[in-house]
């Protein structure tokens, strides 16, 4: 009955990260479902597979299973968890990965690579031999800031030189297929490559690290939104945590809340043959960026959380003719710190204090004066950089309604002013805010006006915004959650969505 109990609070965590997710699930639809969530058919279906893409190739009868059928671990008993020392490797280069493993026995590590592959979604990359697997000490905990830095290496995977740069999962088996879990992590470009390509994308590993709550077990684990009292309930942002830790796995299933946003967009980009780089946000705040290499940077998922460092990046790059493609909402929100581990590895801890005080000194504490981390109260609204800000989250998907459908980038789509994409306006929304300054533009442009109503049913609207930058740089902001998965979510894709992602892509290519 105790395990029992467990589970269901480890279960209630999960639930209440579901609130910020546009469609009410974890980071992908069938990661929180059993393995055969796909209706009339026995065989396991691999968590990547978009099913209804336009271009996807019917299922098997019985496809066979690609991962095979052991459950998620989760993280009360952590019957297998892990992550990765590093979140970004160049190839050639090594990916260390810790893990623990309850009780002790021997693993598999297969390694997949995210794209569309002809509507497979991944492609198996790597297989480990056996490897010996232990129990781990238990996380350290100080204050409310969960840390596996301690935990010893468990093996090192060597990325071969001609793997190409990537969104890569390792999945972690036991030996016995009863249980399973993932470590994400990222392949950049090759050092030293030439030439450049085009597009750039920035996986938001800082804001997936706000969300982590490892280990949801009812007692030890925090993130900056939720945090466990005496009782095993979840507390709010009041008592979360200030400081969490890159050096510990994602809880769950061990991949992001919101990863599948990511996923989503590079499934459909590959698909059609655009020129991908890729990186982090820790990468873009530890200056490892250079944006004149690229025609636009990427930001492919929900991007709530950037430094200081990150922002002056984006902004050197739009102001250097290097677009800005935003295709989420509320991006830029919170201003957060990166500081050392304890081990002295650079940018292994994520600060925030939110609205909780914090003794002075603190890396979380912020600009000194403010009434919170927001971005806002340090006198920078995300509109002077994104064309529009963080409005509030809508209480249940509605349509968003198109406008100056005359714009280049709806052309082909088939839409007029005040016609309707069902289901597009999700999670969370931007807007205009006519009494906060605009960047400097030469022509910008509200691409959506669309009416919602917010959790307390108040109304309110949803905007979509392009402006260009005196630079000739592009800044665009989908200003929804939902804009990345209607490009290749099943259940959620959407062809004039589609259409006007490939105009925008297809002219910021051309203009950079």
């Amino acid at each position: 009955m105790e395990k029992e109990s467990a589970g269901r609070r480890w279960e209630s965590g999960t639930l209440a990260h579901g609130v910020s997710d546009p469609f009410g699930q974890g980071p992908l639809p069938w990661l929180r479902s059993p393995d055969c969530y796909f209706e009339g058919t026995e065989a396991a279906i691999p968590w990547y597979v978009s099913t209804d893409a336009p271009g996807q190739r019917p299922l098997p009868a019985a496809p066979p299973p690609l991962i095979g059928a052991p459950r998620n671990s989760d993280d009360v008993v952590q019957q297998i968890k892990g992550f990765s020392s590093a979140g970004t490797v160049h190839p050639g280069g090594a990916v260390d990965l810790r893990v623990t493993v309850n009780p002790p026995r021997d693993f598999l590590v297969d390694v997949y690579r995210i794209g569309h592959y002809a509507g497979a979604g991944a492609q198996h990359m790597n297989a480990s031999p056996l490897i010996p697997g232990i129990q781990q000490p238990a996380p350290l905990v100080v204050g409310r800031t969960v840390s596996c830095h301690h935990w010893w290496h468990t093996w090192r995977l060597q990325i071969p030189a001609h793997w190409r740069p990537g969104a890569y999962v390792a999945v972690l088996t036991t030996a016995d297929q009863r249980h399973r879990s993932h470590v994400p992590f990222t392949v950049r470009d090759p050092l030293g490559a030439e030439p450049a390509a085009e597009l750039l994308l920035v996986l938001p590993d800082v804001t997936w690290q706000a969300y982590n709550l490892f280990p949801e077990d009812g007692h030890t684990g925090a993130s900056l939104y939720h945090a466990w009292d005496s009782c095993g309930a979840l507390v709010g942002e009041a008592q979360a945590a200030v400081t969490v830790s890159f050096d510990r796995p994602h809880a769950g299933a061990g991949l992001p809340l919101h990863v599948g946003h990511a996923y989503d967009f590079i499934r459909w980009a590959e698909r059609y043959g655009y020129d991908l780089a890729y990186a982090t946000a820790s990468d873009l705040h530890a200056g490892l960026v250079e944006p004149s290499r690229h025609r636009a940077l990427v930001f492919p998922g929900h991007d709530e959380y950037w430094s200081e460092p990150m922002r002056r990046a984006a902004e050197r790059a739009r102001d250097g003719g290097t677009s800005l493609v935003f295709l989420s909402a509320n991006t830029m929100y919170w201003r957060v710190d990166l500081t050392p581990g304890p081990a002295g590895e650079p940018n292994r801890l994520l600060n925030c204090r939110k609205r909780q005080r914090v003794p002075p000194g603190s890396p979380a504490a912020g600009l000194s004066g403010t009434a919170s981390a927001l971005w806002r109260d340090a006198g920078e609204p995300e509109q002077q950089l994104i064309g529009v800000q963080y409005a509030g989250r809508v209480a249940q998907p509605v349509p968003l309604r198109a406008a100056n459908t005359w714009h280049w980038l709806w052309t082909g789509t088939g839409l007029r002013d005040g016609a309707e994409v069902p289901g597009l306006v999700a999670g969370e929304a931007d807007r205009y805010f006519p009494k906060v300054a605009l960047p400097a533009h030469s022509e910008r442009t509200l691409l959506a006006h669309s009416p919602y109503q917010d959790e307390q049913g108040r109304p309110r609207h949803q905007e979509t915004s392009l402006y260009r930058a005196p630079s000739g740089a592009y800044v665009f902001a989908a200003g929804t959650f939902a804009w990345s998965p209607a490009l290749d979510r099943p259940g959620h894709t959407d062809e004039r969505i589609q259409r006007a992602t490939a105009n925008l892509l297809d002219r910021v290519c051309k203009a950079g």
